[in-house]
Parts: structure tokens; sequence; C-alpha cells
């Protein structure tokens, strides 16, 4: 039985079969209409051996309507379609901009702005009268601390966590492959490494979540042995603890048995065909210190490579708390990945995605406080994600902190995603988000490959033309004052003025009280996520004294 997707392609084959029949047989009136429909499936046949396009391989025929509505002209299209500045969570000019990259053709924007530079949130950042020749040097952070034997030179641009399982084998190939081809690094997700991470050859940072996949043991719990056989594969660069993603913080996931497949049951060390659980929190530690010393571990079994976690801020005293544990055990994570709450996923539940946990610029500046506030910023980097895709994105969120970013669905977009937003249906219409063999197949890897890499190396010369435009020699001159934003018709400040900035060692002075620090950090403890019971008790007693 052929795909319902299929069904105008096949009706104009059986169209131009009966009106070639009626032509002899009938009437020679039957010509045009036999002409019409063959020209039709001859046009459908080609969609589905082309390479070019996903959506026409899945969607022959009808795949065309999309093309048509996004060549009518801007002037139409303004009155009866999505303009440049709709769409959710990515707007069509965003969107464009990588498809454009991805393709390697020229992106610019004709007749100014569209944006609304006075009104809503806006934020940009400033350009010197003297700026500078771009520096095309390759763009680069080294990650590792002092414990760290094996340190690792990252791109400031690299693919965030998306497991495979989520995305599609086809779809893990090809953003491997060009990850490789353009030297950055891919992020597995909590999916573990699979077949189709080890066949692209690309640079892996492996994500360890609360199931453990690659390293699980029978019952759930972490497996030390296991751990370290998958670690020394040269492939993997780094280790990223997933303590919380920004898109459904704090909760936990089942993946029924009948998604559990031969490939997911090997890349994960699960069984085929039963349900698989990831806890909402970690078995292998539950206090500050404990985490700590797991980082150890798995500094010390994986052979010295970096070791770091990724979180969305959540309660201020128990990122707080992990600070005071690094100050009280020397241990320190050799890199912190800061997830913002507008992050993605393929599925979350509308609360958690659109009021659960503190957005990226918030959390980013917080992290980074802390850091320096404590004394412990030199020894540990920063790296970012939630939509940052454009070099402005990667611009903005160094001022506020960052060492580099990570972007998920931006090379979603590079391979093809059309922000149809059916990552959870299993019917993407594009090959990217779907274990569906069929569907999987539109998207032709070699092809999208470059594409992930083109957008890649375009993005980071973007970069380095608004970095040189600001005045400064690298991104990583970016500062919070270079950075401006504004919230409706409130006064505009640079970030260095709107957000707090602390000076190197400040969380330390007890003699001073920072605004929204202060009390966090003295409710923080080094032993606990849960904050101290003397200064909840005494804030519990200041709230019930009657004012006068």
């Amino acid at each position: 039985m052929f795909p319902s997707r299929y069904l105008v392609f096949v009706l104009c084959l059986i169209a131009a079969f009966l009106s070639f029949v009626l032509m002899f047989a009938v009437s020679g009136h039957f010509v045009w209409p036999f002409l019409a429909f063959a020209a039709v499936s001859a046009i459908g046949y080609w969609d589905t051996q082309q390479t070019r396009h996903s959506v026409l391989r899945n969607y022959p025929v009808t795949g065309h309507f999309r093309f048509l509505f996004e060549a009518i002209r801007p002037e139409l299209r303004q009155y009866f379609f999505e303009s440049n500045q709709d769409g959710k969570p990515f707007s069509r000019e965003r969107r464009s901009m990588v498809y454009d990259r991805a393709k390697n053709i020229e992106d610019v924007l004709p007749f100014g702005t569209e944006q609304d530079v006075y009104n809503g949130a806006y934020s940009w950042v400033n350009h010197s009268i003297c700026p500078r020749p771009e520096n095309h040097m390759d763009l680069r952070v080294t990650i590792g601390g002092p414990d760290c034997t094996q340190p690792y030179s990252a791109s400031l641009f690299n693919i965030s966590a998306m497991s495979f399982g989520s995305l599609s084998g086809n779809a893990i190939l090809a953003l491997n492959k060009g990850a490789k081809k353009g030297n950055f690094y891919h992020d597995t997700g909590e999916g573990s490494v699979s077949r189709y991470h080890r066949e692209g050859g690309g640079d892996l940072v492996w994500e360890l979540g609360s199931g453990y996949f690659g390293c699980r043991a029978d019952d759930g719990t972490f497996d030390e042995e296991k751990f370290r056989k998958h670690a020394a594969d040269p492939q993997v660069k780094m280790i990223e603890i997933k303590m919380s993603q920004g898109a459904k913080p704090g909760h936990g996931g089942v993946l029924p048995g009948p998604k559990v497949t031969e490939e997911i049951a090997e890349a994960r060390g699960i069984p085929v065909g039963e349900d698989c659980i990831s806890p909402a929190s970690h078995s292998a530690f539950s206090t500050p210190l404990e985490l700590l010393d797991f980082i150890r571990r798995l500094r010390e079994l994986s052979g010295g490579k970096p070791v770091g976690f990724k979180l969305c801020i959540g309660h201020r005293w128990e990122f707080m708390a992990i600070v005071k544990a690094m100050l009280k055990t020397g241990i320190k994570p050799d890199f912190i990945v800061v997830d913002g709450a507008e992050g993605g996923t393929g599925a979350a539940p509308v609360e958690f995605a659109n009021r659960l946990g503190t957005p990226l610029r918030q959390g980013l500046s917080f992290v980074h406080n802390c850091l320096v506030g404590a004394g412990l910023r030199d020894d540990i980097k920063i790296g970012a994600s939630g939509q940052l895709i454009s070099a402005f994105d990667i611009a903005g969120t160094m001022c506020l902190g960052a060492d580099w970013v990570n972007s998920a669905r931006g090379f979603m977009f590079a391979v093809g995603c059309i922000q149809s937003q059916s990552c959870h249906t299993n019917r993407c219409p594009t090959g990217v988000a779907t274990q569906d063999p069929k569907r999987q197949q539109a998207l032709i890897v070699p092809d999208k490959a470059e594409r992930v890499a083109n957008f890649h190396r375009n993005t980071l010369k973007s970069l380095m033309a608004f970095t040189a435009a600001a005045g400064l020699e690298h991104p990583g001159e970016f500062r919070p004052e270079h950075f401006y934003v504004r919230e409706g018709q409130r006064e505009i400040l640079p970030a260095s003025a709107a957000l707090t900035w602390l000076r190197k060692g400040s969380l330390l002075d007890q003699a001073h009280d920072i605004k929204g620090y202060s009390t966090y950090w003295n409710m923080a403890e080094a032993d606990s996520f849960h904050p101290s019971k003397t200064m909840t008790a005494a804030r519990a007693m200041h709230h019930h004294q009657p004012h006068h």
C-alpha cells in the first residue's frame, strides 16, 4: 500500500493512464487531459528521484505548493501569508537566513530592517567609529581546567544536544558528517553514541542524562566499566552531564517499548522492545559534593578528558550550592553549558515549555557572575544554548559571559527542517525528526552534510564581520557594555547597567550585600541542594513579623 502522502501523485498516474486509453478508444479530445496528467505525473516521478529537496521526495507533486507560496512576491504575501517577522519560535526571516547560508547563497536583507526598533523588546550590539579589518582566524576556544589532561579545542559554534531517536539516523549522520567537514563538535544528546555518530566520524560530546545510556547497568544505574570503554573512543572529546534542559527542566521521560528499535537499543544499551525510563533526577549523585565527586570520577575514567554539566537555571541557591562545593573540595568542572528556558525539544508539556526555568540571558549572566564572584571563572569555560542561530545571537551571548554557543534547531534547519512542529508525531515531512524509514530516505545525507558545514562556516564568517564592525579583534572581546537591551518603553540600558555584574571574589566578601545574589548565597550549602534551614527559618520569621 502506497503512503497517503503519495495520493495526488498516484491519482495523476491513474488519470494519465485512463486519458491515454480514452484518447484512442473514444475520442481524440482526451489528448489534452492526457498531456496534462502525464506532465504532472512526470513531475511527481522526478520529485521522488531528485536529491535536493526532502519535502518533494516525501510529498511528490503536492510539495511544490510550498515552493509556490515561497515564491509569491512580498507585496502579496504580506496580505495573505506569513510575513517575514511571523512564525514562532523562529520567524520566517531567521529561518530564511539559515537556509541561505546552508545553501551557500547570498543572505542579504533588502530595503532595511522590518524589526520594530521602538516598541516591544529589542536588543542590539553597538558598532565602532573605528571598525577593524575582518580577521579570518579559526574561531576556537580551549576547554579543560587544571585537572584535565586532554583539553579540547572547540569551535565557537557547535551542534547542540539532539539524540538519535529524536532525530532520524540520516539526520544524525548528516549533522555529524557536516561537523567533521567543518571541524566543530556534535553533542550526542542523552541517547548516547549511535552507529550514525560513529559512521560520520565527527567530534562528539557525549551527554550523560539520568538514564546513563551507553553506560547503563541492568538496574538503570551508572556502570563504570561501560563508561570507561566508550569514553576511551577518540571520537568522544568531552563528557557532559545533563542536569536539566531548558524546554522541560525537572522532567523525566519514557520511551515506549514499541519505539525501542534494534538501532536505538544498540546505542542506549537497553533491551529491544522494552519501555525505557529516564528519571527526573540522577541516581549517581544527590548532593553538590556528590556531583563534584562524580565529575572527578568521570574525568579519571575517561583518561583526563574535559567533563562538565549542562543545566537550565532554576532555584538560584542550588547552583550556588554547587559553587560552594567547588570551593570546599577544590574539584571543578571543566565547563558548564547554560541552557535557556527558550530551548526546544521534540515534545514537552505546555507549562514546562512556556513557564518553567530561567531564560538564557538571565541564567547565563547569573552563572558567569557566580563563578566570577567565587573566584572560579578563570578555570571553568561556559557554553550557552537556546534559540542561537545568527552572528548577533553568538555575539550577544558572549557579551553576557559565554565562551562559545551551541545550536540545535539552527542545524536542524540546515538539514532541511521547515518548522512544521510535528516532531512528536513521527510524520516529519522532511525526514529530520522521524524514525519512519520511508520518510527519512528523503533526507539525502551528502547534500545535507554539505549544508551543515556551509551554515557553520558562513555564520562564523558573519560573526567575524560583526566583530570587526564593533571595533574588536576577536569575539571573545565582547563585554556587557557592548550589548544593549530595551523592553517596551523602558529606558535604554547597556547590559552592563541593566544586569548586576560582580567583581572577582566579591561573593566571598561577607561585608557587602549584593542585590540578587547575597540572599541566595547565604541560603546555599555545599552538602545539599536544599536551602539552609537556618536561613529559611530566619526568612520565614521575618516574613511573618507584623509591619508597623
